[in-house]
């Protein structure tokens, strides 16, 4: 019996059912991966600090529904939705940074006192993490698509033993465990000289003034 996904985007119903049929043409097996996809987000959004990870994902989602209907080529749905998520991710940041939480609700010990210097270092510290985010999504776009997919399945999504999933990683591309450390350790070393050249191209600085990475 074909599995449904437990949430499915708020868009209109041609745009999910287009979005199943790019993650796979099998219905159940469109589920599944749908799952596991949203499942990804959300631990994304989590460990980036977005205060709602969940709407975030959902959001992300429906976007990539619309694209597709829309026509868009998306080779890799997995990359694409990473892509997506950098960008709704950077929205909510803004809409952060813009619409702060009012005072009237908080009890009296939780009230903030402005200080310029705190406050400058915190947009300091927002602007670095922006272009870092930025940088990111750059490099991992700019990873050929089997390096990519190595190094996200490489990390488990919060389901099952990562020692297990690596090794089920291993004896599927058919190399020992060590053979793949090496494999990913590679990527990491080429993501990371990436991400320190498009630092230090553009800063917090350049991105203010919108610069593209």
């Amino acid at each position: 019996m074909p599995s449904s996904p437990s949430r499915a985007p708020t868009s209109p119903p041609a745009a999910f059912d287009r979005l199943l049929f790019a993650l796979d043409p099998d219905r159940h097996r469109a589920g599944e991966r749908y799952e596991t996809l949203r499942r990804k987000l959300i631990r994304l959004f989590s460990w980036r600090g977005a205060q709602e990870p969940e709407q975030c994902a959902d959001e992300t989602l429906d976007r990539v529904a619309r694209r597709l209907v829309e026509g868009a080529a998306v080779p890799d749905v997995f990359g694409f939705c990473h892509g997506v998520a950098m960008n709704v991710l950077r929205e909510h940041w803004r809409r952060s940074q813009r619409e702060p939480l009012s005072l009237d609700g908080l009890p009296a010990a939780r009230v903030p006192v402005t200080d310029p210097a705190v406050e400058a270092r915190r947009q300091d510290e927002s602007r670095g993490r922006e272009a870092r985010l930025v940088c990111l999504d750059g490099c991992l776009a700019a990873l050929d698509a089997p390096a990519r997919d190595l190094l996200l399945r490489y990390h488990p999504d919060g389901g099952g033993s990562p020692r297990e999933g690596r090794q089920r990683l291993a004896d599927e591309l058919g190399v020992p465990m060590n053979a793949l450390r090496i494999r990913v350790h590679r990527i990491r070393t080429r993501l990371a000289r990436c991400i320190k050249g498009c630092l230090a191209r553009n800063g917090p600085k350049e991105m203010d003034e919108g610069a593209a990475p």
